[in-house]
């Protein structure tokens, strides 16, 4: 499905492991409960998508873009989201655990009750970005984006700056 346009299309419930959907647009497509374990989506476009409850393991999702896309409830266990754009996109109750989160935008998103396991954290959020309820460990810094500008919140800071907004999570020291 390399670079195919198969916005609008309900796939739900598809079984696609080891697919190719490299540069794939899938702009308000339904992936209710698909199954994408250890397929490439690099540069795939899911504005706007449905994937509730979809299994995101293993996936490449370098460069993707995610603005507006649900992915409430999906499991992203160690997948690569790498220069991600995931802009107003709803993550609750979504599953990180040992995803790389590098140069993502989760400026809007809702990351309620989403579960993170020491992830890499290197994201960019807004003072509308939802922590409520965000349990686990991870690694930071992230940067936030206010209307005066823009500041780096790493280590203690962080950790003591997500309990303010809801959430549960422990900041962990840099390895290496």
């Amino acid at each position: 499905m390399i670079g195919l346009d198969l916005s609008g299309a309900d796939l739900s419930g598809g079984i696609f492991q080891e697919s190719w959907f490299t540069d794939a647009k899938l702009v308000g497509t339904k992936l209710i409960g698909v199954d994408l374990y250890r397929s490439d989506a690099e540069g795939a476009d899911f504005s706007g998508a449905d994937l509730t409850r979809a299994s995101l393991v293993r996936v490449n999702l370098d460069d993707a873009v995610f603005r507006g896309a649900v992915l409430d409830s999906a499991d992203l266990v160690k997948a690569s989201l790498y220069g991600v754009d995931a802009s107003a996109a709803s993550l609750r109750g979504t599953r990180l655990m040992g995803a790389s989160l590098i140069d993502a935008d989760f400026r809007g998103t809702d990351l309620s009750q989403a579960i993170v396991r020491e992830n890499t954290f290197k994201v960019t959020v807004d003072e509308k970005t939802n922590f409520t309820g965000m349990s686990g460990t991870l690694f930071g810094p992230l940067q936030l984006i206010r209307r005066n500008g823009q500041q780096e919140i790493g280590g203690a800071d962080l950790e003591r700056w997500l309990r303010e907004r809801g959430g549960d999570v422990r900041v962990l020291e840099s390895r290496g």
